[in-house]
């Protein structure tokens, strides 16, 4: 059940997206702040992006180091600050719920494919016992695609803005 969460986190995110941007009622100032949120949020993404080498080994350099889910916490933070942005409790509860269920499933499907995948190399990194020194590549980041969620947050932010133009 699990893993069927975690794969569907996509397509449900672009269906509960959709709602969340019918039931929006930006205000200038939620906008504002949820904005911010959602672009450090994207930033964070930005910077773990440029970091990983996805599905070749276990990753432990820039923001790795601090957590060991930072594309995880960006899209928190983004879902956070889009809720801001939105302005009503509604998006609050259906972006915290979404962000609840599918990204616990993420995380518990994805540590167990890293242990299995990587042996002792994920739970060593787990329990700190593991660093790797490398730099930061932008190429790195286009490479894992990140820009797509960098569109998808501006486009977001977008159709918000838009949405504020026709209110009263």
């Amino acid at each position: 059940m699990l893993t069927k969460i975690a794969r569907l986190r996509v397509p449900l995110g672009f269906l509960f997206g959709a709602v969340v941007l019918w039931l929006a009622q930006p205000t200038p100032r939620t906008l504002v702040v949820g904005g911010i949120v959602a672009l450090a949020g994207e930033a964070m993404r930005i910077w773990a992006a440029g970091h990983l080498e996805k599905g070749r080994e276990v990753t432990s350099s820039g923001p790795y180091r601090l957590t060991r889910h930072p594309l995880y916490l960006g899209s928190t933070l983004i879902g956070t600050g889009l809720a801001i942005a939105a302005a009503t409790m509604a998006v609050a509860a259906i972006v915290l719920g979404y962000l609840a269920i599918t990204l616990a499933a993420a995380i518990r499907t994805e540590e167990t494919h890293l242990t299995e995948k990587f042996g002792a190399t994920y739970p060593d990194y787990r329990a700190g016992r593991m660093s790797v020194t490398r730099s930061y590549s932008i190429g790195r980041a286009m490479r894992n695609r990140e820009y797509r969620a960098a569109v998808g947050v501006i486009a977001v932010l977008v159709i918000l803005l838009w949405k504020l133009s026709f209110e009263p």
